[in-house]
């Protein structure tokens, strides 16, 4: 199931329902979307608020994986951002002592089982594959 979303955190709301509808449709645990909705705000989230070069729609795929589920976003002409590269989270420094940012991709990986990162043609795609139980980062 794909799906196309303007730049706008007006448009949560639509794809937390179309995460509503894939999980009906396909018939899988609803435990579970609670991960991918998270997951999902939090990639589209960064994607609008720091890929500012664009106008164009982002692109998220939803499918079926054993049990669980793949998601993909894509952003078409931006900049590369691995999600992945980024500096590492401490978690347990005293709030003082903590940098702003990073949490919520943290959280992600935290989430996922597997995250993916392609950058092509100046498209940005994640995907990640959740079953909901939470990784080791």
């Amino acid at each position: 199931m794909r799906k196309s979303f303007g730049r706008s955190f007006d448009e949560l709301a639509r794809i937390v329902a179309f995460t509503e509808a894939f999980f009906l449709q396909e018939g899988i645990d609803p435990n579970l979307r609670y991960v991918v909705d998270l997951c999902v705000e939090e990639l589209f989230v960064n994607m609008v608020t720091y890929n500012t070069e664009t106008q164009e729609d982002i692109l998220i795929e939803l499918e079926p994986n054993n049990g669980g589920v793949q998601v993909s976003l894509t952003d078409f002409n931006v900049e590369r951002f691995d999600p992945r590269s980024g500096p590492p989270v401490d978690i347990d420094a005293p709030l003082e002592d903590r940098t702003p940012g990073g949490l919520g991709l943290y959280l992600v990986m935290k989430m996922a089982n597997a995250i993916h990162y392609e950058y092509r043609d100046r498209s940005s795609k994640i995907t990640f594959v959740t079953d909901g139980k939470p990784q080791d980062v």
